[in-house]
């Protein structure tokens, strides 16, 4: 039993242990092992992440963190922030900082060089600093300050931007962090100290407004990532190395899938043939499944009257991040390029009584959707202005909620395994508790909500993480996240529990009562986009799709012009077959046109020659395989499809 000097600490396996208040993770971890103690870089106290050498005065849960978890790298990583920030300054006097946070892979320091300029020629020097100043093994040492306190010394020290967030800050709120010559504005938590960091790289180099915003000044934003161990370091470089071949951007130009252009506008890809043929089978294969789970198909317009937004919401929340209203030459007309499909969706609905045997009523649209993007957010497909949502609106009854979510969720999980999309993760995105005015509607429908979301994941076994704050303004949802080839992760699939925009609409459906009822309105989209999840497909695959997707299945390759016309006769037999590609007459020796094939990633090369036009057969050779001997065009069409199954 504790006494009043004491404090009982709850560890995640339930036991509890009570230390003298005051007391550290630090020696919590070495009361506990001296090789957990040296592993120990921050700890979760009552699910807030501190400092290791924070005093804890209070009863706490708490959870050691170390290199492996999530929100130990992230400690990591935005104290090695603070490491960059302190060589720049030893190398750049009368440099300026705004924010240096960690990110989902290293962290970044936006920076006022006053000047002075940085390239990526500099990046050996200042990661050689670094690595000087962690060999001090300097603590990073919080100092609680009053605002006064705050705003006195980087008056003093010239630094606007630190000035600008103290501003936004409320005294008793405020934090310093310092750690050998350095001190920085921060609500951290931090690693112990510098020794930690074994090994530093630099990895980029951007401009970005400050704060975000376009009106303010361009910064430099210095990207750099660290590790523990010099081995983790060189790991990762191989990865790199690896995820530049499978780069989209640089893969989707060699392979002609879709290109950018200034004069069409950033963010807006154009499809070339190769990559709309990709994109036409994605859409037949989702198509197709969508009308087994009883989909039906509509239609909608790539414009809006900007009442339509107002009804739903969305104008209130993103309006003035979207594009701007078109005007018409009608006085007080305005229309916006389409943001979403859901208002639209629901306007078909209304459009004739519905029933309770009517529901549910499944709408699905491969609809083209408007978002501004500023520019430097925008990375090839993964993040546009103009996208393509696999988009499908569910308007179901209360009691019908869940089972239409699992049956959503099985759609989504065929989706990945199809495509072989098997690293990822479901994230159940909750409201903020704690910041409820961002969203509408009434706290009991949230629940509902929240909770079939819940039960359905845990229903059909998912593995999940609940992430507050992530809900979109209208309901929870169920994310699905997908690793990409650098292990970044992206949000693909999503599934979402909407009882607002039906109220706001006026939707209704007569009960087995005979009484007006409101629906309830699932969105979903197991792509997402289709831009994203292509971006995501090509780096996957390195551009090796699976075989019924690959936009050119096979390349027919004539020894000499002398074979042309069988050739082609061999094409058009095999277009009969649904099987997709070209027949190569370019005036190249075989060897060549075989090599060409290989780097295109076509899956089947089909040679013909004197023997083959004589006997009516193929000399048929598989990517990465080589021969697989000769066959009829029946048979080649037979084993093709037999290989071609979707999983």
């Amino acid at each position: 039993m504790k006494d009043e000097s004491q404090v009982k600490i709850t560890l995640p396996d339930g036991s509890e242990r009570f230390y003298p208040k005051g007391v550290t993770a630090l020696e919590i971890a070495l009361s506990i092992s001296e090789g957990l103690a040296r592993n120990v870089i921050a700890a979760k106290v009552n699910n807030e992440v501190w400092d290791p050498t924070r005093q804890i005065t209070e009863d706490s849960l708490v959870k050691l963190l170390t290199w492996n978890d999530e929100d130990g790298k992230a400690t990591f990583w935005h104290s090695s922030a603070h490491l960059l920030a302190e060589a720049l300054e030893a190398l750049y006097p009368g440099i300026k900082f705004g924010t240096g946070p960690s990110i989902e892979k290293g962290f970044y320091y936006d920076v006022d060089l006053g000047g002075q300029t940085i390239s990526q020629e500099d990046f050996p020097k200042i990661e050689a600093k670094m690595l000087e100043l962690a060999r001090q093994k300097n603590e990073y040492i919080r100092k609680p300050i009053s605002k006064a306190e705050a705003i006195d010394y980087f008056t003093k020290k010239g630094d606007e931007y630190k000035l600008e967030l103290i501003d936004g800050l409320e005294d008793g709120s405020i934090t310093l962090y310092e750690q050998g010559g350095f001190t920085d504005l921060c609500r951290g938590p931090h690693i112990p100290n510098t020794g930690f960091i074994k090994a530093a790289k630099l990895t980029n180099i951007a401009g970005a407004y400050w704060r975000n915003k376009q009106e303010n000044k361009m910064l430099t934003r210095i990207y750099g990532i660290t590790f523990p161990k010099q081995k983790e370091l060189e790991e990762y470089v191989t990865l790199m190395e690896e995820a530049k071949k499978r780069d989209h951007r640089r893969l989707g130009k060699e392979l002609e899938l879709f290109a950018f252009s200034e004069k069409v506008g950033q963010g807006l890809p154009l499809w070339l043939p190769k990559g709309a043929m990709l994109r036409e089978r994605l859409q037949a294969f989702l198509s197709k499944a969508q009308a087994r789970a009883g989909y039906t198909p509509v239609v909608t317009p790539n414009i809006g009257s900007k009442e339509l937004y107002v009804t739903s919401g969305h104008w209130e929340k993103y309006g003035k991040d979207s594009f701007q209203p078109i005007k018409t030459p009608n006085p007080g007309e305005e229309y916006l390029l389409k943001p979403m499909n859901c208002p639209h969706h629901c306007e078909i609905y209304k459009t004739s009584p519905r029933s309770y045997k009517d529901l549910p009523l499944r709408f699905s649209e491969f609809g083209t959707v408007y978002r501004y993007e500023q520019s430097g957010e925008l990375h090839g497909l993964t993040r546009v202005r103009g996208f393509t949502q696999d988009d499908a609106h569910i308007f179901c009854r209360p009691d019908q909620v869940k089972e239409e979510f699992i049956r959503v969720i099985d759609l989504v999980l065929y989706v990945f395994k199809s495509l072989g999309f098997e690293d990822y993760s479901a994230q159940v995105s909750l409201r903020d508790p704690n910041d409820k005015v961002k969203y509408i509607g009434k706290d009991e429908d949230w629940e509902k909500a929240e909770n079939a979301i819940v039960e359905a994941a845990a229903e059909r076994g998912l593995k999940t993480v609940t992430e507050l704050g992530e809900a979109a303004f209208y309901g929870p949802k169920l994310d699905f996240m997908v690793r990409d080839a650098l292990g970044r992760k992206w949000q693909l699939g999503t599934i979402q529990v909407d009882y607002q925009m039906p109220k706001r609409f006026g939707l209704e459906y007569t009960g087995s009562d005979n009484q007006k009822h409101q629906p309830v309105m699932i969105h979903r989209a197991p792509f997402g986009s289709m831009e994203r999840f292509i971006a995501i497909l090509i780096e996957n695959t390195a551009g090796q799709f699976p075989l019924w997707l690959s936009p050119d299945q096979i390349a027919i390759l004539p020894i000499s012009e002398k074979f042309a016309d069988y050739a082609e006769d061999v094409f058009f037999q095999l277009q009969d077959h649904d099987i997709r590609g070209f027949v190569d007459h370019r005036d190249e020796k075989i060897g060549r046109k075989i090599r060409d094939a290989e780097v295109t990633k076509v899956p089947f090369m089909l040679i013909v020659g004197e023997k083959e036009a004589a006997e009516g057969k193929l000399s048929v050779r598989r990517k990465g395989e080589g021969d697989l001997g000769s066959m009829t065009i029946e048979e080649f069409a037979a084993f093709f499809k037999k290989e071609a199954a979707i999983a």
